[in-house]
């Protein structure tokens, strides 16, 4: 059934955009100084969404360099200054449970996240990025990649990405859509309320190789990876698969694309299957005077095998998981204000392994209303605001965290 509302939407939403004639459309800070562009060059409505030249430059490996000379020689050409970034997210929380202790008594979370992103050229074909968490408790080597890319036949790109993170998952070897298909790149701050991938989970830790095909119309991506956080043993290796479509039609920057997560990997001697599947869709253009972005999602987690390694996304033996997200974003203020609009309905399965929003992972079908605003005080400084309203099965009794969240945020790149 969520199969066919996904295409029905879909189609639906790509024929009302056709209807108008759109006009034109009018970045991390690391990148921006290595660049010498401004953060929206890369950046829709406002980050970590990425437009279409975010997207090529991500393409080619953060190797594009235009704001710093070059120290260059034989077999060397990089920039003359390493380029960091500071990121921080210091937020306010309030749940409704009826437990006054934690985010129900309204909790600030300063900081939410605080990281060091170092990254961009090392070399003509090289880049990387590094992610150290500053954060009390957390990884300090949180995520890793080094793009080694090379461009043939005009605008074919080949890339071979070694990577390893704590909480982005497969995807995070290569993705460049922003519908939660990786963690890092959605437009509001509530994921699991948006993004069937989110609620599904796919966000668990990864290591692993990614090998990449790109052109301006399309992607491919096939990984080999393991569930785990730096050094690994593993073999055989769980497998990931991503193809995209990226066209333009009437000014309107579309994606289209199939994510798969699967294959039985054994790490020391622990055996781990993956089962996971999504489709999303994404348009970006102009309605108007007003920019505006739209994103959907549909996914699916087949349940465990008993006797058989537990599928890493859904722990039930007795249910298979879905969910299918949609979310709206209109700049009302063309780059200063968005507002968005969300829904997301799923099902979850009742176990450890299983998905859920809100931190409720009860049995049953969940749905959740999400209504959010982004105020740009500066391109690399965002005031966020994210209210969601959750209902379903799962959430009829009184859960822990009730059955509402809400978030005031700031978010920061320096």
């Amino acid at each position: 059934m969520r199969t066919k509302m996904f295409v029905a939407v879909a189609a639906l939403f790509l024929f009302a955009l056709s209807l108008y004639v759109p006009q034109e459309a009018s970045a991390v800070p690391a990148f921006a100084r290595q660049t010498g562009m401004a953060c929206n060059t890369c950046h829709f409505q406002h980050f970590p969404t990425l437009n279409s030249f975010g997207r090529a430059f991500k393409a080619g490996g953060y190797t594009m360099v235009g704001g710093q000379s070059l120290i260059e020689g034989d077999f060397l050409s990089m920039p003359s200054t390493l380029n960091a970034s500071l990121i921080t997210k210091v937020r306010f929380q309030k749940t409704d449970g009826a437990v006054e202790t934690g985010t129900n008594k309204g909790e600030f979370q300063f900081p939410d996240e605080a990281a060091l992103l170092i990254g961009g050229r090392a070399g003509e074909h090289v880049g990387f990025l590094l992610e150290a968490s500053l954060k009390d408790g957390d990884s300090r080597f949180t995520s890793f990649k080094m793009p080694f890319t090379y461009t043939i036949a005009n605008d074919t790109k080949l890339s071979v990405i070694p990577f390893s993170t704590d909480a982005a998952g497969a995807a995070y070897g290569y993705e460049l859509f922003n519908t939660g298909a990786l963690r890092i790149d959605r437009p509001i701050e509530h994921r699991e309320q948006i993004s069937a991938q989110q609620f599904l989970g796919s966000d668990v830790s990864a290591t692993g190789i990614a090998f990449v095909v790109h052109r301006d119309l399309y992607h491919a991506n096939y990984t080999m990876w393991s569930n785990n956080h730096g050094d690994t043993d593993a073999g055989p290796y769980l497998h990931y698969a991503r193809l995209a479509f990226t066209p333009t039609y009437a000014g309107w920057d579309l994606g289209v694309g199939l994510q798969w997560w699967g294959g039985t990997g054994k790490m020391s001697s622990a055996y781990t299957k993956a089962d996971l599947w999504a489709i999303d869709a994404q348009a970006q253009g102009m309605v108007a005077a007003f920019p505006v972005g739209v994103y959907v999602s549909y996914g699916k987690a087949g349940k465990s095998d008993a006797g058989e390694a537990a599928n890493l996304f859904n722990g039930s033996l007795t249910d298979d998981t879905d969910a299918f997200g949609l979310l709206v974003e209109v700049g009302v203020i063309p780059n200063r204000l968005t507002l968005a609009a969300g829904y997301l309905t799923g099902n979850a399965a009742g176990s450890s392994a299983s998905a859920g929003m809100n931190g409720n992972t009860a049995a049953g079908s969940q749905t959740a209303f999400t209504l959010g605003a982004n105020y740009q005080l500066t391109q690399n400084v965002n005031l966020v605001w994210n209210s969601s309203f959750h209902g379903g099965d799962a959430f009829d009794p009184d859960p822990a965290n009730g059955d509402q969240l809400h978030t005031a945020q700031i978010f920061a790149a320096f």
